[in-house]
């Protein structure tokens, strides 16, 4: 039985994985927490990988304060960057299949067409710089790597944007919500799906791939959907970024195109706002 070591087993990505494993009986599943494997311990990281002994490594453990990022570079770069080295040579020593999980946050958000794997990267914050760090490390010590780039990641699990807005909105009489950042959510339950479609594919073919949900909106019109699904009366205004100043700052445009990944891997990627649906349907349920 092939074992699948799930890092960041507790955020977003983990929890929906874990959820998914049930249906994937034919692996044995190891979801490890920070203490399991240590990303922020180079020390002790590769002896805990050669304990776990997995035939994939599906990291979607991460440094993810986006601003915290800004005064807290070193321990953000020791996580997204240097521990991917060691995760990366592992697997190329010991022939394990690696998924990294990667961000929009890799481009500098001045395009106005959607963004292939070939686009050009340019960081404009820390947090996306030791991402584009660990992509670069990665693809360097371990070519038959796959990483995914995806974006505005959400989750019944966890703290994010979906249940803050869900929250605010029957709280509050008004919201505003920055209506000039362009981009497409990713439900994590989708992406838990997208890398087991992968990890059981006919063929492994490395590389860097996009995937988020299709739809083009800003964080404004996301919210508005939010608003509609669940039929709250709080009023919702669009705002500039420059209104909500905020310590990284934040590409105007992330929209990533998918069709590298669909092509591929005869991916399926659902529209955000039917994703969206079962997800607050799942969040009503609880």
């Amino acid at each position: 039985m092939k074992k699948i070591l799930v890092t960041g087993a507790t955020g977003q990505l983990g929890s929906e994985l874990m959820v998914l494993s049930n249906n994937y009986s034919q692996f044995e599943w190891v979801f490890a927490d920070r203490n399991q494997v240590s990303l922020d311990n180079l020390d002790v990281l590769r002896s805990q990988l050669e304990t776990i002994h997995p035939n994939f490594i599906l990291n979607c453990g991460a440094y993810t304060a986006v601003d915290k990022a800004e005064t807290e570079h070193e321990l953000a770069n020791i996580v997204n960057h240097l521990a991917v080295g060691i995760i990366a040579q592992y697997a190329k020593d010991r022939s394990v299949k690696l998924i990294q999980i990667s961000t929009d946050y890799v481009f500098d958000g001045t395009s106005s067409v959607a963004l292939t794997e070939e686009a050009i990267t340019k960081p404009i914050n820390i947090y996306g710089a030791t991402k584009r760090a660990g992509e670069l490390t990665c693809l360097k010590l371990n070519p038959d790597a796959i990483i995914i780039r995806t974006s505005w990641v959400y989750s019944r699990f966890g703290n994010n944007f979906v249940k803050t807005m869900q929250r605010l909105l029957q709280e509050r009489d008004t919201i505003s919500v920055v209506n000039d950042q362009i981009g497409s959510p990713t439900y994590a339950a989708d992406l838990a799906q997208v890398l087991m479609d992968i990890v059981t594919a006919e063929e492994w073919i490395s590389g860097i791939y996009n995937y988020s949900n299709e739809g083009e909106i800003s964080w404004f019109e996301f919210v508005l959907a939010i608003q509609e699904i669940g039929g709250y009366t709080c009023e919702v205004n669009g705002i500039a970024s420059s209104a909500y100043p905020t310590p990284a700052k934040r590409p105007a445009f992330s929209l990533l195109d998918k069709s590298k990944i669909k092509e591929v891997f005869s991916i399926n990627v659902p529209h955000y706002k039917d994703s969206l649906r079962r997800c607050m349907r799942l969040l009503r349920s609880e």
